[in-house]
């Protein structure tokens, strides 16, 4: 995979000079590159205790992401994936502890826990007073002597920062963080292994597995499981959690392993809040990438059972960006819609052939979602056929309430749950067209002259003519067709769908910003639904 580096070997480098670029002067760095990478507080004064943290790179916003107030005052940066040396690690610890002394945050990984442990005694050599504590939050391998250190470790990162900024002691904030350290627990999920720099990609998990407890530098997770949805994947890693967490109230830590986006981190957060631990849950922070793993499409979720001091520390300001925050998870709130949008629902009715009709329309479009999605790919954003699908589903799920004995109530009922249920133009344009077709049918037009009206009405809202390559282009032509009977108006629909197939020039629509070459020889997808969908009704 092509990735936005410059040289293998020059990655972690120019990154921290990145962040310190645009820390605003907060951040510096220690002089020694490329073999001594250490952030380090601009403002530290060295009259309180110092926190550092640190370990492989690829982790990004950890760990020089939260160097700053309120939380570390260095990050000792190794290479990706790998621990830094025992120089680097005690060049961060001689440049900024004074007499209250330094505490070192480690994650459970041999190569950190010795280069820090040795790093701790020299700096000791030299009379400084040194303490370290090592997370082990991962609950991924039971049976492991020592479990490994993971995102849990923000809790200790938080917590230790509020302690040190109030002027507590080396002494009780090593004492109040064993006890933090204790008591979090993480697991992780990932459809996806990571993609190191300057390496092949490896492809471990098969499509449509999910890896449950895999590390954060792409280590085998303890099993693979059969990948449904966000529900599921949620529900197994919280049945994983739920074994470990006692009693009181959880702060619950969701974080992004770096490649899942923010709309799918939104509903996985939606899933905790309604999982078999939301019970125990009061607080969540996040959902935000915080330690990563390079481009890793996972989450993991970390919990902690926070008495009162603790929620206050973990709340203790910082100007971080990278910190996201504690919010209480809360029910959702539903306000009333303004007056004059609620929707005024037509009296429902009951006609057999009426509904068999509709629902063997939606079905065809659901159907055809993956072709019809194949084929917006080449010329739009790829989602015709899911906004077709989900459409259909919609409709039929609302098939009791519809007046299906009345057609001209039935139109509008039809544009009014498409404007609410379809998204994107499509869906403006199909209320449109309904609408219309149901004010037509209302003053006695004909089932194809309503139909016709309500096109003309589109076209004129849309802008869309015959040849621009949309909908219309096979719509029309079935529409003109359609008094000769549903034989003729499928043919006419799809000689008008495959039509668009010789046309390089859309002058409506997404397709509107795509090329010629890309455009020929492809199917426009809204016309290629209606050609399906009267060829499916002509039977």
């Amino acid at each position: 995979m092509t990735q936005f580096m410059n040289k293998k070997e020059d990655i972690v480098t120019d990154a921290v000079d990145g962040i310190i670029a645009a820390s605003g002067g907060k951040l510096a760095r220690l002089d020694g590159y490329p073999h001594i990478r250490v952030v380090v507080r601009n403002d530290w004064d060295k009259s309180k205790v110092a926190l550092v943290s640190g370990g492989g790179s690829g982790h990004e916003p950890a760990h020089a992401g939260f160097v700053g107030e309120g939380m570390l005052t260095a990050a000792v940066c190794g290479d990706v994936f790998a621990s830094p040396s025992v120089d680097a690690v005690l060049a961060g610890i001689l440049a900024v502890t004074g007499s209250a002394g330094c505490l070192l945050i480690v994650k459970n990984y041999t190569g950190d826990r010795l280069n820090f442990g040795l790093a701790a005694e020299r700096a000791k050599a030299f009379g400084l007073d040194v303490s370290m504590v090592v997370v082990d939050d991962d609950v991924a391998l039971p049976d492991l002597p020592q479990a490994r250190g993971v995102a849990g470790t923000l809790f200790v990162h938080k917590i230790a920062g509020a302690l040190a900024d109030r002027g507590v002691s080396l002494k009780e904030i090593a004492e109040r963080v064993e006890k933090v350290i204790s008591g979090t627990k993480t697991i992780g999920m990932s459809l996806d292994t990571c993609t190191v720099p300057g390496s092949p990609k490896e492809t471990r998990i098969p499509k449509g597995m999910a890896e449950l407890g895999l590390g954060i530098h792409g280590e085998a997770g303890v099993e693979q499981i059969q990948y449904t949805n966000a529900k599921q994947a949620m529900g197994a890693v919280v049945a994983k959690l739920a074994d470990h967490m006692g009693d009181g109230n959880h702060v619950a830590l969701l974080n992004n392993l770096g490649g899942a986006s923010v709309l799918e981190m939104a509903v996985l957060t939606n899933e905790l809040a309604h999982s078999d631990i939301a019970g125990k849950l009061k607080w969540l922070i996040g959902p935000a990438s915080m330690v990563t793993s390079l481009d890793m499409r996972g989450f993991s979720v970390s919990v902690y059972a926070s008495d009162d001091e603790e929620l206050e520390t973990l709340s203790h300001p910082t100007s971080l960006s990278a910190w996201p925050g504690v919010s209480e998870i809360t029910p959702v709130t539903v306000l009333n819609l303004p007056d004059g949008l609620a929707p005024i629902k037509p009296l429902p009715s009951e006609h057999q052939e009426t509904r068999d009709f509709l629902i063997k329309c939606c079905e065809v479009l659901i159907e055809s979602e993956s072709d019809l999605n194949a084929l917006d790919a080449k010329s739009g954003d790829g989602d015709t056929g899911s906004t077709l699908a989900g459409a259909s589903r919609a409709l039929i799920s609302t098939m009791d309430t519809l007046p299906l004995a009345d057609h001209t109530q039935l139109y509008r009922a039809i544009g009014q749950e498409l404007s609410q249920a379809m998204g994107g133009s499509s869906g403006v344009l199909l209320a449109i067209f309904f609408a219309a077709a149901g004010d037509a049918a209302s003053s006695g037009l004909s089932m194809t002259s309503s139909l016709k009206a309500g096109l003309v009405r589109m076209q004129e809202v849309g802008g869309a003519k015959l040849g621009d390559r949309t909908m219309v282009d096979a719509l029309l032509p079935a529409l003109d067709a359609l008094n000769d009977g549903w034989d003729m108006a499928a043919n006419a629909a799809r000689a008008g769908a495959d039509h668009t197939a010789t046309l390089v020039k859309a002058n409506a629509g997404r397709a509107t910003y795509i090329n010629a070459q890309q455009l020929e020889g492809h199917t426009d997808p809204g016309a290629e639904a209606v050609a399906r969908l009267f060829e499916h009704l002509q039977g």
